[in-house]
Formats: structure tokens, sequence, C-alpha cells
């Protein structure tokens, strides 16, 4: 089963820390690329730019109008995310809580089950 972990980013949050727990969660992101590697767990991971870049377009009466600035009114945002393919919910749990961001107070990590899945090369099929 394919699971997203979702890292949310509080600029609060990551405006505290220190220097050294700032390279310390840099650190433990390379060791987790790095494990789920070797376990044949991950899929793909990114990273988003800067909440300040981002654009909301909807479209109204066939045209699109694009503001500037994330789609809710929070303090966390979608920073990036993993996605990983493992043998059970339980699993990605334990995967989550092995993200160095998950041990930061005002962090956390969301697991999602992947429902849907398509990528660049598989035939999706049409309903």
């Amino acid at each position: 089963m394919k699971y997203l972990l979702a890292m949310y980013l509080n600029p609060d949050v990551m405006a505290n820390l220190s220097e050294e727990d700032m390279n310390g969660i840099m650190t433990g992101h390379q060791e987790f690329i790095r494990a789920i590697r070797e376990s044949g767990e991950m899929i793909s991971t990114q990273a988003l730019g800067a909440v300040g870049d981002t654009s909301v377009v909807r479209v109204r009466g066939g045209l699109p109008a694009v503001t500037d600035g994330p789609f809710l009114e929070t303090k966390e945002f979608l920073a990036g995310y993993y996605l990983v393919e493992c043998a059970s919910k339980e699993r990605a749990v334990e995967l989550a809580a092995m993200i160095p961001d998950a041990a930061v107070e005002g962090l956390g990590i969301e697991v999602r089950e992947v429902v849907f899945f398509a990528d660049a090369e598989s035939e999706v099929p049409m309903a």
C-alpha cells in the first residue's frame, strides 16, 4: 500500500530553532532517505518552495483567477512529502515517526493512504 507522509511547516516554530537543530533536521532527512531506500519503501520525496511564492488558481465563470498566497488561513503549510510503499498503515506511522520534523514541538507528519496513483508512464483507466 502507498502512503503519503506529509510534512507541515510552521514558520514561527522554525524561526525559533537553533542552527544546530536545523542542521540536525537536514541530517535526519538524509538518514531517513537512506533508510527507506535500503528498505525498498521509498517511492519519492519532494520539498516545496516558500509559501510566500504560492499562487492559488480558481476558475470562476470559465475564467481563471490567480491570487497570491496559500488557500487556507492557517499557521502551518505543506512543506513537502515522502511517498512510500509499505505493508500497512502501522508501518507508515513507524516511518513517519522516523522523520526528524516529527520530534519538533509544534510540527507533525500527516499519514494518509493513497487511494489512486498514476505516474508519467502508467496507463490510467478512464471510467
